[in-house]
């Protein structure tokens, strides 16, 4: 299939590598920058104190804790309601397997 681009004379060969295909060349590493340490940023922020930290981080959670939509008391009551009835459910339906498997395994073994 290669050779029929090649033919056609498309100019595009498939990569024949893995790091051909992502763009980079398979030959030596060119030489420039590697082997040295990264420079220092001077654009990085100073270091700020822990008491501001825990205050930036306060204000950010009364921020977040605004934009939630709040629900209603007649939504609060309903999910509780569908909670309590679902974990009533799977509470009975455990129960009910612990009874039958304990009812097998007595069949099973006898005393």
């Amino acid at each position: 299939m290669a050779e029929e681009r090649e033919a056609s004379g498309s100019g595009q060969e498939r990569p024949s590598t893995a790091a051909d295909r992502r763009g980079r060349r398979s030959g030596p590493a060119p030489t420039g920058d590697k082997g040295r340490a990264t420079a220092v940023r001077d654009g990085r922020p100073a270091k700020v104190s822990l008491p501001k930290r825990l205050v930036r981080f306060l204000r950010e959670v009364v921020a977040e804790l605004r934009k939630v939509i709040w629900p209603t008391r007649k939504q609060l009551v309903t999910y509780t309601i569908v909670v309590l009835v679902f974990v009533s459910f799977m509470v009975a339906l455990v129960w009910l397997l612990d009874l039958l498997f304990a009812q097998g395994v007595m069949l099973l073994f006898g005393t």
